[in-house]
């Protein structure tokens, strides 16, 4: 698959999916598949409407991306509710 079509596929669903299966899409592949939008959105060879979609797919992992940041937040904060933590120190030969 070239670049050109990898970057007019599909936009994504509402739930942030981009195959049939509903398989979501790691944080990793949202901020790769982001940088391949700004790339593309960058080029002067670029239609309107193209522009437009890719836009908008965009701010579709955007904001999914910033769901599964709350959502890990959220889980470390939990894990860390019962105090039982400790300061990690560094080591000074490093």
């Amino acid at each position: 698959m070239t670049d050109e079509e990898r970057m007019t596929e599909e936009p994504m669903s509402e739930k942030g999916t981009v195959d049939g299966e509903g398989d979501a899409l790691t944080l990793e592949a949202r901020l790769g598949r982001l940088e391949e939008i700004l790339a593309r959105m960058e080029s002067e060879e670029i239609a309107l409407e193209e522009a437009l979609s890719l836009f908008e797919e965009g701010v579709g992992h955007v904001r999914e991306a910033e769901r599964i940041l709350s959502e890990t937040e959220l889980k470390v904060e939990e894990l860390l509710a019962d105090g039982s933590t400790r300061p990690v120190e560094a080591d000074e030969g490093e």
